[in-house]
């Protein structure tokens, strides 16, 4: 029942707040607006008939968020954002701007919105972003391996692990509750650095340098002990990081680099941190050091 003394445009305007706009005809009549006063709101313009059920107060074009949200409200209770839609909102695929895709309890055919049944969702697989239930990160990584060409699918891991601090085991979790998702192995093949990769332009220039040297090319991007380096040697216990403002400028990746340092020289390898300056400025220093760390044993 609607507050003595509050207008309908009122409680519109207090559902919609948190929302982004969005708002049900089940919230609305909920909050004591009447089937008419939201069929003459329509008629109007004033309610945006999104979906069925599924209304945008105002005239303004919608938002991103107002756009996933209400295909995710389309959908019923406990439904979530998902696959490539909910990548695209964390941040870690980029453009072009997938089309809302949304994982329901039951089957839906919603125009304009991709959207796939999962009768048992686990909660643990739910969460919140800037206010649109979605599923986590390790579950959207999972979702989209299959649809990822290879270097796409590293660079998204890449970026979950930058962003919000994804490791392999968290999603390994996942993996193992979803054993038959498609993408599966491919998935797993990046995570635990069983793919030769190289990510930005900075470690591409580190590679040419060396191939321009003809120095041995590393493994790259891999896991070695617990966490992922950009480089190692294996069989000359080297491990290099390439160093990027982008991904080091906070307080969370200054420490996992030194761990990274430590646990290089426990696992007995020689560290080294080089810079874009060290590759595509003035290289002669870099390229010393690793000739020495590089070369072949000698006998005796």
């Amino acid at each position: 029942m609607r507050p003595a003394g509050r207008t309908v445009e009122q409680e519109l305007a207090r559902i919609a707040a948190g929302s982004h706009g969005i708002v049900t005809r089940a919230e609305l009549l909920g909050a004591g607006v009447s089937e008419g006063a939201i069929k003459r709101r329509v008629s109007k313009g004033t309610l945006l008939t999104e979906y069925k059920g599924v209304y945008r107060v105002g005239h303004r074009a919608p938002s991103l968020e107002a756009r996933y949200l209400a295909a995710v409200r389309a959908c019923g209770d406990g439904a979530l954002l998902c696959g490539r839609a909910a990548a695209y909102l964390y941040g870690i695929l980029k453009r072009p701007v997938p089309p809302p895709e949304v994982v329901a309890h039951t089957e839906r055919r919603i125009e304009g919105v991709k959207t796939r049944r999962c009768r048992h969702m686990d909660r643990r697989d739910a969460t919140m972003l800037r206010g649109i239930p979605i599923t986590t990160v390790p579950r959207t990584l999972v979702d989209i391996a299959a649809v990822l060409d290879i270097d796409e699918l590293i660079r998204v891991c890449h970026e979950a692990d930058v962003r919000y601090r994804t490791t392999p085991p968290q999603v390994e979790v996942v993996l193992v509750r979803r054993p038959r998702s498609p993408g599966a192995g491919k998935l797993r093949r990046v995570l635990w650095g069983d793919v030769q990769v190289s990510l930005s332009k900075l470690e591409r220039g580190f590679l040419e340098r060396l191939g321009e040297e003809k120095l041995p090319v590393p493994e790259t991007n891999i896991v070695a002990t617990e966490r992922r380096v950009d480089c190692r040697w294996r069989e000359h216990g080297v491990t290099v990081e390439l160093i990027s403002f982008r991904y080091r400028h906070t307080r969370y990746a200054w420490e996992q680099d030194h761990l990274r340092a430590r646990e290089a020289y426990a696992r007995g390898d020689a560290f080294r941190e080089y810079t874009w300056a060290d590759v595509f400025e003035d290289s002669r220093l870099m390229l010393t050091e690793l000739r020495e760390l590089l070369a072949p044993a000698r006998p005796g």
